[in-house]
């Protein structure tokens, strides 16, 4: 009985560490909590941008988005411009109080430039609030989501002929 739940403690701290994501990768050297969100995005979309623990305004720039202010321990968003290159990684810096941290912003696959029918609904749909639904299925999944899926459903496999196998053992003595 320890056995299985050793192996099932195991598998899901596995499991955990593997699927567990920042929400950006890049540089923070700051005590202050900076994030970008989505860390990816499409063209003309949107993100959140959060300064937790500064103690006045945070300053944020990057060459994609029009400078944002974010009031002390605050949030603010930002429009990513439409001209932005799908697959690119662009830089964000967040400048609070002197203190710089920059995070990456990832810019997802697809048409670069607008298409009329894109502008269109975009222009009736952007004041409509939260889309929900969406997830985290903006990105898409990469080889190395699929691998590490892969990974952990051959260990539970392997995991389960293991203990099936010391059972019947067990039980023949």
């Amino acid at each position: 009985m320890r056995a299985i739940r050793a192996a099932s403690a195991a598998l899901g701290a596995a499991a955990l560490a593997l699927t567990a994501s920042a929400p950006a990768v890049a540089v923070n050297n700051t005590p202050y909590d900076f994030s970008v969100t989505p860390s990816t995005v499409s063209a003309g979309g949107r993100v959140t941008l959060t300064a937790g623990g500064c103690p006045s305004t945070t300053t944020v720039t990057s060459g994609v988005f029009d400078t944002v202010t974010i009031p002390r321990n605050g949030a603010a968003t930002a429009v990513v411009d439409w001209d932005a290159r799908p697959g690119a990684v662009y830089s964000v810096q967040f400048n609070c109080t002197g203190r710089i941290g920059t995070l990456d912003l990832r810019i997802a696959g697809g048409s670069s430039t607008p298409t009329a029918s894109s502008t269109r609904s975009a222009v009736t749909i952007a004041p409509s609030g939260v889309s929900g639904g969406v997830g985290g299925s903006i990105g898409g999944a990469g080889t190395a989501e699929i691998a590490a899926g892969g990974a952990l459903v051959a260990a539970a496999a392997a995991a389960t002929v293991l203990v099936v196998r010391r059972r019947t053992a067990d039980r023949r003595h």
